[in-house]
């Protein structure tokens, strides 16, 4: 099978590096061409003290054509170089379109992993446990997101318990049922924002089989703690420390970041 997702972020460090182009911030006639010598440069110079690299989906989205091409190019580059990739798309959609989603994504990139959500329920996510099951991958549900709009709705109130927790049973059942072989994590992990520290101790305890990537690291203000399958990712204070791109303070910020992280 190759690369395996689980195994592979379950041996190194828990830092991920979020990767958000902002071809504006880069200099010169050719923006696009300059981000992505920046971000091969960076991927390589932090790839030793990285559990991953997130690739936020909609930023190259936004770049049309271009955009998917450098998209192809930056995740090939980052399992050249070893490292695991998550593709932050929060893909979640019925039958043959979850489908085709699970394929663009899982099947296309092995030992890859995708986040999704989980508002259309588990037949809807069952074709993405599928195929991370099948290419060594893994799958990671919003449970409770970074934002502060997240109240809206998963912190409203279901018979005394708010809705994230109840996310998060039904989030519990999946991992055991997806087991990630030879390992003590499952398949499914889930989406649980640093900037809610109490919120991240309960599913902590919710959810003892599943990964946790847990977004919020410098622009959000998540303070970064140490924790058995915390996955940290930093995007805009990692990859443009300072509001630009700057290869030494990005290496001093994930050293900073890792020393947190070891306690």
């Amino acid at each position: 099978m190759g690369l395996d997702f689980v195994s592979e972020v379950a041996a190194r460090p828990p830092l991920v590096l979020g990767v958000d182009p902002r071809p504006a911030w880069h200099p010169g006639p050719e923006p696009l061409e300059h981000l992505e010598r920046y971000a091969l440069e960076l991927m390589e110079a932090l790839a030793d003290g990285l559990a991953a690299v997130k690739f936020q989906y909609a930023f190259f989205e936004a770049l049309g054509g271009a955009g998917w091409a450098l998209l192809e190019r930056l995740v090939a580059a980052a399992r050249v170089l070893g490292l695991p990739v998550i593709h932050d798309a929060k893909r979640g959609d019925i039958g043959s379109t979850a489908e085709a989603y699970a394929r663009a994504t899982l099947a296309r990139w092995p030992g890859s992993a995708l986040t999704v959500n989980p508002y259309l329920g588990g037949d809807a996510l069952e074709p993405f446990f599928e195929a991370a099951a099948a290419s060594g991958g893994a799958v990671f549900v919003l449970v409770k997101t970074s934002n502060p709009g997240s109240a809206d709705f998963q912190d409203l109130d279901t018979g005394g318990r708010p809705l994230y927790l109840r996310v998060a049973e039904r989030v519990a059942a999946w991992a055991e049922a997806w087991p990630a072989e030879a390992e003590s994590w499952s398949r499914v992990g889930a989406v649980v924002g640093g900037t809610h520290p109490e919120a991240l101790e309960l599913l902590r305890a919710a959810l003892p089989r599943s990964l946790f990537l847990v977004p919020g690291l410098g622009a959000q203000g998540a303070e970064p703690r140490p924790g058995a399958g915390l996955l940290w990712s930093a995007s805009r204070s990692l990859f443009y420390p300072g509001g630009r791109p700057d290869l030494a303070a990005a290496r001093r910020q994930a050293e900073a970041y890792r020393r947190a992280l070891a306690g």
